[in-house]
């Protein structure tokens, strides 16, 4: 007489599995997460790119990053970039055109990142609303760490020598 393999209970038919954020999803609980706009220019002047330094106490502190801020309700990325620009450093550019668009899910934050290439046109960068800056060239990039969602921008940058003038 042949035996019944009884089936183990802890072994689950491939069929019946189900990942949790699908059960999550199925019965409602996933909720959706609202995605910050945020604008960042890259200010070229003279061969050297602008960056800024984030506030310790900031999310991602202590990280490099293209200056900009958050989109405010009822303003476009550009308008945004300009004021962000005057806020954190007190310069003047004139935005060309939109570099990329990228969106990074950070944990417990979702941003969606529009970079445009912008000329310096007046006043001396001050530290107004970041912890410090730097003027680099491509080769000195890869010197300062910036925040994941801005990793394919920077190895672009670096390979596009013709961005820099």
């Amino acid at each position: 007489m042949r035996r019944r393999k009884t089936p183990n209970p802890k072994i689950q038919h491939p069929d019946k599995l189900q990942t949790s954020r699908s059960k999550r999803f199925r019965t409602g609980q996933l909720k959706k997460r609202k995605i910050t706009d945020v604008a960042a220019g890259l200010v070229f002047r003279d061969g050297k790119l602008l960056i800024t330094l984030r506030y310790d106490d900031a999310h991602l502190g202590g990280l490099w990053e293209f200056p900009g801020g958050k989109v405010e309700r009822d303003e476009t990325f550009e308008v945004c970039l300009l004021r962000e620009l005057r806020e954190e450093l007190g310069i003047e550019v004139e935005i060309q055109e939109l570099i990329e668009t990228d969106t990074h899910a950070y944990p417990g934050k979702t941003v969606r990142l529009k970079f445009f290439r912008c000329r310096w046109v007046a006043n001396e960068p001050r530290k107004l609303g970041c912890a410090d800056f730097r003027w680099v060239t491509a080769s000195e990039l890869k010197q300062y760490e910036f925040p994941a969602a801005d990793a394919v921008l920077i190895e672009r940058l670096q390979k596009e020598a013709g961005r820099w003038k």
